[in-house]
């Protein structure tokens, strides 16, 4: 069979990787795709937010399934699109992307399934915004504010004051820096706890859990600086144990899936809840409807079986009855980014040492912004890419994923250097 996977970042990398392994694909096309996917399949350029352009490629090419990785397509309605052409589709409809398109929407979902959630207001204006926000520092409670549309993961501030808040409403409902995506700001309740993040894989009743996962957000070393798309990951994150795993499926995901079911047509694709977990409390921060970027490299690295017989039952309608087998090993993601990220960034730096780090056992160089001029790769996108390796327990990951690290090189590369640090203390025990 033929595949298209929409989307040309790290995780459509990781995604074109797995899917060209299947016995069953003769051919995987991904559009736009970079460098380092080119190696792996074919790149075609279409945007991933050019509908028709996808269409008719996918009708002409007689792609047998599509896959897609960024939220963005699947915001604007691409399932809907492909499906009314007869064309095959892994994802969720557009009227149920809107769980991680609108913030507010989800804030809405969450509350009428009964899901755990941080207290939330809701505004459209900067001045009742800006005294909610104060009102909330009189109490001694922090708050995050967010964007409430797509903001390619750059519109959530964890604010450590009411100025600093006050500053990102202004930055969303005045000054607009996020467009559209911010004209309306969701102002919740700072959560203490760690981060983890729960991804599944669903037909709108049956689930088939991933590994879990842990994303780095912030750019700096001791999560410190501004928010990113995600500067690392690693699979599994002991903060999720079995029990805790147990009660997210219970608790969150099938209350999630059951409310939208209620709501209109079942849910179908992956589903992705970015939890924050205090002891034995467990809020949920966030829904993506799409695999995370960069927890799919560490997650797929562990994937064992063969993933396409999965996506083909969800897009043909059928019950998911896959079962998948994973490495017990864990993984770690290192993220590589160009100079300036995540604001302005450089590009056309010829990246050197790939080679070498392929070369070593257990390690993959997933692709993000990357371009090919000539006989170079380079730069060509802020997150460049995720350097991820497998290993005997978590700390021989870390080692051989910055072992690869450290023989790539460009002019202005930047990392952070404490990748799966947290977890050390709970692999110990």
């Amino acid at each position: 069979m033929k595949v298209l996977v929409i989307g040309s970042g790290g995780r459509e990398h990781a995604l074109v990787w797995k899917i060209k392994q299947s016995p069953l694909v003769r051919e995987v096309f991904c559009a736009p795709g970079n460098a380092g996917i080119a190696l792996d399949g074919t790149c075609v350029d279409i945007a991933v937010d050019d509908l028709d352009g996808l269409i008719r490629f996918a009708t002409e090419t007689r792609i047998d399934l599509t896959v897609v990785g960024p939220e963005l397509p699947l915001t604007l309605g691409i399932v809907d699109r492909f499906r009314e052409r007869g064309l095959e589709v892994a994802g969720p409809l557009g009227e149920l992307a809107k769980l991680e398109g609108s913030k507010a929407h989800t804030k809405s979902v969450l509350t009428h399934a009964g899901v755990a959630t941080a207290a939330y207001e809701v505004f459209t204006e900067a001045a009742p915004a800006k005294e909610y926000v104060r009102r909330q520092a009189r109490s001694g409670t922090h708050v995050v504010v967010k964007a409430d549309g797509l903001a390619a993961g750059k519109g959530v501030v964890v604010c450590s004051s009411a100025e600093e808040a006050e500053a990102a409403i202004d930055d969303c409902l005045v000054k607009k820096v996020f467009g559209a995506a911010g004209a309306t700001v969701v102002i919740e309740e700072c959560l203490p706890g760690e981060e983890a993040s729960f991804i599944v894989l669903t037909d709108g009743a049956t689930v088939l859990p991933f590994p879990t996962s842990q994303d780095h957000k912030r750019l700096l070393d001791g999560d410190k600086g501004p928010n990113t798309g995600g500067m690392g990951a690693y699979s599994p994150a002991p903060v999720v144990t079995k029990d805790l795993e147990a009660s997210v499926l219970t608790d969150v995901i099938h209350p999630t899936l059951e409310t939208l079911l209620r709501m209109g047509p079942p849910y179908t694709g992956w589903l992705y809840a970015g939890l924050m977990i205090a002891g034995d409390t467990t809020n949920v921060l966030e829904f993506n409807v799409r695999m995370g970027d960069p927890e799919t490299q560490p997650i797929l690295m562990r994937l064992q079986s063969d993933l396409v017989p999965a996506l083909v039952q969800l897009a043909s309608g059928e019950r998911l009855e896959v079962k998948l087998e994973w490495d017990p090993r864990p993984a770690v993601c290192v993220v590589m980014a160009a100079e300036g990220y995540p604001g302005t960034v450089a590009k056309g730096d010829v990246i050197h040492g790939l080679d070498a780090a392929a070369r070593l056992a257990d390690v993959k160089v997933f692709h993000a912004g990357t371009a090919r001029r000539g006989s170079d790769i380079v730069t060509a996108g802020g997150r460049v890419l995720g350097v991820t390796a497998l290993g005997a327990d978590l700390p021989a990951a870390i080692a051989r994923a910055y072992e690869a690290v450290s023989l790539i090189t460009w002019r202005g590369a930047q990392h952070r250097t404490d990748i799966g640090r947290k977890a050390l203390h709970s692999w110990e025990r």
